[in-house]
């Protein structure tokens, strides 16, 4: 399957958490194929500035934005209710907004630990849910969800984010299965290291895992995900250079698991 061919301006395209980073990417190269986009993230102030970016790349599509904090359990619903109000059918949803985590569940405070699951997996199931139907009696339609590579590392520390993350990686094979002979798409993207402020690290340390290629850069990370999702592919690692570590990722434990455990304590937060 190769990239959907149709006039500027005619398809639409939500992208959640769109202010920066990944989302910023998407929007850019979704606007950029022609598609109207709406963009969804919960900072205003810069989703505005990123917007104004983004219909500056396409003057010829429109760009149109809503501020709003997505991991509560109503989100998924109330985002469905405002396009429909608004009268936007959804042609392609990016469900990429996330949220980080690196702390043990016990140092966790439980609002975060119900924040992340509401982001990752409520609102992503229900948007599917709700999107997925109304893309099917259109006569299709395209959903990328944004898995994480750490599924393939339930390390310390890494447990509530990798857990909530393998949900949806799993949510997107299956339902992908269900909703094909009805012309919906959906695509689980599990990306490793991403060159974003998602991790906290600096433009810096960005900068030097760019160099060594331990880190990829957001543009290249969309625009892969993006090609998978229009070749109807079902589970994608972006950069392939990491699908070779995925078995040496499940068999770290033991000694090595101590060590990994007390070394990253200090990055903990």
């Amino acid at each position: 399957m190769k990239r959907d061919v149709f006039a500027a301006g005619t398809r639409t395209a939500l992208v959640t958490g769109a202010s920066k980073g990944i989302g910023r990417s998407y929007a850019m190269q979704l606007a950029q194929a022609g598609y109207n986009v709406v963009m969804v993230a919960v900072d205003g102030d810069q989703l505005a500035r990123t917007a104004a970016e983004v219909q500056a790349a396409n003057p010829s599509v429109s760009v149109r934005w809503l501020s709003k904090d997505l991991a509560t359990v109503t989100a998924g619903e109330e985002l469905f209710a405002w396009t429909e109000a608004e009268g936007i059918e959804v042609d392609v949803l990016i469900n990429n907004a996330g949220i980080f985590s690196f702390c043990d569940i016990l140092n966790t405070p439980i609002e975060r630990i119900c924040r992340i699951i509401m982001l990752h997996d409520i609102t992503a199931t229900v948007t599917c849910r709700l999107y997925a139907a109304d893309m099917a009696s259109r006569g299709g339609g395209r959903i990328l969800n944004m898995s994480s590579y750490s599924i393939w590392m339930p390390y310390p520390g890494l447990s509530l984010y990798s857990a909530s993350k393998a949900y949806l990686k799993s949510f997107s094979v299956a339902f992908s299965k269900e909703v094909r002979e009805l012309g919906v798409t959906v695509t689980a993207v599990c990306p490793a290291g991403i060159a974003t402020d998602l991790y906290g690290l600096s433009k810096r340390w960005q900068k030097i895992g760019l160099r060594m290629g331990v880190l990829m850069s957001p543009e290249s990370c969309a625009r892969r995900s993006l090609r998978a999702m229009w070749r109807g592919r079902r589970c994608i690692v972006p950069d392939w250079w990491f699908r070779l570590f995925i078995p040496l990722c499940r068999m770290v434990s033991g000694p090595v698991m101590r060590w990994l455990r007390s070394y990253t304590m200090q990055f903990q937060k």
